[in-house]
Order: structure tokens, then C-alpha cells, then sequence
């Protein structure tokens, strides 16, 4: 896999599974905030068992993800993604905004009372 890709790849599967984690709790206050409403909408609830599974997909692709976007420069070849400063700091930021999103998510259910 060409690098980049692979720190591109650990952190979208870590957001869709720290998504995936919520998606029983979030996901109908996101579809009713839309006006997208329904009967169907408590059949997501189905998912709540498995957040724990989905939770740990995330955390595992995102720690994947932390080890590839911080080793050191000097590991990298020139020329290569993790070579270049600015890319570097571009994948660290995205990393951490994805793991904020991911705990935010997974908290949610937790505070989901609150809002409804």
C-alpha cells in the first residue's frame, strides 16, 4: 500500500467504526434533528450490543494510525509522505479530530438523556 494511504485507511476506519459505535444512540437524534423521522428509527437500536466491538475496531485503527503518523522522520525515505513537515501536521490534526469525534460519540449515550 503506497504511503499515506495507510494512515488515510487506519483513520477512516476508525471514524466509521467510532460512527458505527453510536449509531444506536446519535443516530436517531441526528435523523429527527433532519426531519427524517419513522417508526424504523428505534430498529437501530439493535446496534447498541455491539458499540464494545465497534469501539474497539476504532480504537485499534486508530492507535494503527498513531503509531504510522508519529514514528520518526527518520524512518521515513525522502521524498515520501511522512517525510514532508506540513503533511506530517496535516495527518497529526486529522488524527486528533478524529479521535475527539470518536470519544464524543461513544460518550453519547451517555448523555443522551439529557437531550431527549
Amino acid at each position: 500500500m503506497a504511503e499515506g494511504k495507510v494512515e488515510t485507511g487506519a483513520l477512516v476506519t476508525g471514524g466509521l467504526a467510532g460512527i458505527l459505535a453510536s449509531v444506536c444512540c446519535v443516530g436517531p437524534l441526528i435523523l429527527v434533528s433532519v426531519g427524517i423521522g419513522g417508526a424504523w428509527i428505534s430498529s437501530l437500536t439493535v446496534f447498541y450490543p455491539y458499540r464494545w466491538i465497534f469501539f474497539g475496531i476504532s480504537a485499534l485503527a486508530l492507535i494503527f494510525a498513531w503509531w504510522k503518523i508519529y514514528r520518526p522522520v527518520e524512518q521515513c525515505e525522502p521524498g515520501q509522505a511522512c517525510a514532508v513537515p506540513r503533511i506530517r501536521r496535516a495527518y497529526k490534526i486529522t488524527l486528533w479530530v478524529v479521535v475527539a469525534l470518536v470519544l464524543i460519540t461513544f460518550a453519547f449515550p451517555y448523555f443522551a438523556p439529557l437531550f431527549y
